[in-house]
């Protein structure tokens, strides 16, 4: 349950920037759809418009099914190849490492999304857990079932 509240801050946090501007400051840069679309362009993902919505909404939507537990196993995948298109496209160049130093000529590497998208193929395989929409309706179909195994015994 950890694990899956802790990303979906991440992600909503993230959704919420791209989409809506939220959380702007100095470390982190204007934010809102045409600012992601800009940042986007400067990847050379076209059309960088629809793609920064499309991303924002990935990124918040899913990250309210991670904090809800609902639809774990689909919305976790989906993330992580969003977060593995991100180390593509500007990770990639600058290594494993974080910039530590904060070197102004060098970005940030993709160590921080190797660990994002490692928990993500975890809840994808594992599921959302007891503690969720997902695991409490797999318990009520488990006893739904067992009912009526049991019935099908005695008649």
């Amino acid at each position: 349950m950890a694990l899956r509240l802790v990303l979906a801050v991440v992600f909503i946090a993230h959704g919420a920037h791209r989409l809506f501007g939220l959380f702007a400051g100095p470390a982190i840069g204007v934010g809102g759809p045409e600012a992601t679309a800009q940042i986007f362009a400067t990847m050379g993902l076209e059309p960088n418009f629809p793609l920064a919505v499309l991303a924002g909404g990935l990124a918040l939507v899913g990250g309210v099914l991670l904090a809800i537990g609902r639809f774990t196993r689909i919305a976790a995948p989906i993330l992580a190849l969003m977060t593995l298109i991100a180390v593509w496209k500007t990770q990639w160049q600058w290594g494993f490492f974080l910039n530590w130093v904060a070197a102004p000529d060098r970005g940030q590497g993709m160590e921080f999304s190797v660990v994002v998208i490692g928990a993500l193929v975890c809840l994808a395989l594992t599921g959302a857990g007891d503690w969720s929409i997902d695991g409490r309706r797999a318990h009520s179909a488990a006893a739904r079932s067992a009912g009526r195994a049991r019935l099908r015994g005695k008649i």
